[in-house]
This record gives C-alpha cells, sequence and structure tokens, in this order.
C-alpha cells in the first residue's frame, strides 16, 4: 500500500513531463444548458475529501459561505461552490473537498466527485477569451479525441474565494512595500499567470515596485515572449539579459506549466542565468522543495505584495 508520501512524490514527479492530475466533479446544473457540466481543480491543491460533515451557519454571512466546520481539530471555512458559479445542485451537496489555497484552508461543498485524471498541460487551453467573469482558468480536454473529447472547466478558485470572502484592506499597500526595486536599465520583468485576478495583483505589485513588466496569460506565451525578446536582443547586438531582468511565473498553467517553462529556461544556454521566481498558490514544504529542484531561482506564495517585493528585490539586486 503506498504511503500519502509516496503519492505526493508521484504526483510531484508528473510536472517532469508536464503533466497533472485533475480531480472532476459536478455542481448541480447549469442555469443556461440545464446540464450537470463537468468541473476541475488540481489534485495537488486537495487535501482531503469527505462526506458532508456538519456544518456551522455564521451570523451575517456572506452569500455563499454556508458556516464553519471542524476537519480534524481545525475550523475552516466551508463554501458553497455550486452557488458561487451559478450552478443549482438537485441532489444536494453532498461532498467536501478540503483545499489549500494561497495560505489558507477552506472547504468546498459539491454535490458529487467524478473521478480523477491524468493530463498533460496541453490537453488544457486557455478559456478567458471565451468566458466571462474570470471565474474559469481553463478548459481540459479529457480524451485523446481532439474533435469530440469531453471537457471540464477548470476553476479559478483564487477568484472565487475573493469574491466569496474579500480581503479586508488594500492588496497592495506601498507603505509596507518597502523602496523601489532596482532592476537594469532597459529591462522588464516576464510574468506569467493564468488567472485574472493573480494578473491583476501581479501587475499592481510590479507597479508599486516600480518595475516596468510584461504580463502573459500561459507559460507558453511567456517562452514565446522570450524567444521573441532574445531575436529582437540579438538584432541590436544584445542578449537577452539585456532585456529581462527576471522571469515570474505561476505554475499551474494551460499549454506549458511554470515547471515547464522553468526547465526550458535554466536549459537553455541563452537564458540559463536569468533569475527565475515562482508565485504560486500550491503550499506545502513538498511542492516547495519541487519547486526549488526545478531550477527555479526562488519561490513566493501567493499574494502578499511586500513578500513578493522582497523576493524579487532579493533575486534581481543580489
Amino acid at each position: 500500500m503506498s504511503t500519502v508520501q509516496q503519492e505526493v512524490d508521484e504526483r510531484t514527479n508528473l510536472t517532469s513531463s508536464n503533466k497533472f492530475e485533475l480531480l472532476l466533479f459536478r455542481l448541480g446544473e447549469a442555469g443556461a444548458s440545464q446540464q450537470r457540466e463537468l468541473f476541475g481543480i488540481n489534485v495537488f491543491k486537495v487535501r482531503e475529501i469527505m462526506v458532508m460533515p456538519p456544518v456551522t451557519a455564521v451570523a451575517g454571512a456572506p452569500a455563499h459561505l454556508l458556516g464553519m466546520a471542524n476537519i480534524r481539530g481545525q475550523v475552516i471555512p466551508v463554501i458553497d461552490l455550486a452557488g458561487a458559479v451559478g450552478c443549482v445542485p438537485k441532489n444536494g451537496l453532498n461532498i467536501l473537498m478540503v483545499t489549500e489555497y494561497a495560505r489558507s484552508t477552506q472547504g468546498f461543498a459539491v454535490e458529487e466527485v467524478d473521478q480523477i485524471v491524468r493530463l498533460e498541460w496541453r490537453q488544457v487551453l486557455s478559456a478567458e477569451s471565451s468566458t466571462a467573469g474570470g471565474m474559469i482558468t481553463s478548459i481540459a480536454r479529457l480524451d485523446g479525441d481532439v474533435d469530440n473529447s469531453r471537457l471540464a472547466q477548470v476553476l479559478d478558485v483564487e477568484s472565487i474565494l475573493r469574491n466569496v470572502v474579500p480581503p479586508v484592506g488594500p492588496d497592495v499597500d506601498p507603505a509596507v512595500m518597502g523602496p523601489k526595486v532596482k532592476i537594469p536599465p532597459g529591462t522588464i520583468v516576464l510574468a506569467a499567470d493564468d488567472s485574472l485576478l493573480a494578473r491583476k495583483l501581479i501587475e499592481e505589485g510590479l507597479s508599486a515596485m516600480g518595475v516596468p513588466y510584461i504580463m502573459t496569460k500561459t507559460g507558453k506565451e511567456a517562452w514565446d515572449r522570450l524567444l521573441a525578446l532574445d531575436k529582437a536582443a540579438v538584432a541590436e547586438g544584445k542578449t537577452a539579459r539585456d532585456k529581462v531582468a527576471m522571469v515570474l511565473t505561476d505554475l499551474e498553467m494551460p499549454e506549458m506549466d511554470g515547471f515547464t517553462l522553468t526547465r526550458k529556461i535554466k536549459q537553455d544556454p541563452r537564458f540559463k542565468s536569468m533569475p527565475v521566481v515562482i508565485h504560486s498558490s500550491l503550499s506545502g514544504t513538498a511542492n516547495e522543495s519541487h519547486v526549488t529542484s526545478s531550477g527555479a531561482d526562488a519561490y513566493v506564495g501567493k499574494f502578499v505584495a511586500a513578500e513578493l517585493a522582497d523576493t524579487i528585490r532579493r533575486v534581481v539586486e543580489h
């Protein structure tokens, strides 16, 4: 019987081949189609799946916050994920998915858990141009048949959490971010994140640091942009390092994930000295250890602007 650590190691090793595991679940009937669509989140972020425990309602709670539950001695918020995305469960909210996102633990109430599927990131396509509301980052093709594959919507959980439980204070407070970050003149920070919310926060943070940037939505888009910048630099008799001070990347992204992007940069003689900082909501020491083993220069959890500034400052100003 495999141990928990063995399971974590196995899933971690998937990243060496640009693969991951997606937990599929259903939330009930979608408002427009009245169909029970499939949704998914990365297994890496799921700590536990259980039958719905007792939930204590909280006075004055925002919409879609069902209340609090005591899970193995830890009191966590329970969110009605179906309601948050506009679905109506016909069979009740029967299952609780306990997840870890962006330094917090929470439970998402869902109608039914379907299965876990192993996919390549190239099977996951950005959905931002075809969806509204910022709740879906991408669409996963679950089968090998490109034309007739079943589809699952990959949720932008950070955005959903933000909508259900808004932060108390500002995300970016220049007063606590320290001095402006100094990068070489004429260079930019190349950033990649598939979440609309995350990109907005990163852009606000980089602007507050006084850092010029180029923002992209996927690892593949960031890689293509880096190649274009290198080509432009060569035409000017320069190198990519004269154009790009560092790369800031998320991990989970359609088409090419952050692990793959980092390895491609570090294995290319043109870019291997370029600093790469991974900025992710994936938490836990096992994940952070794997981040550094991929060749990244630093890891910083989402989203604390002052910590992001400190990390970028340390990497580019050393």
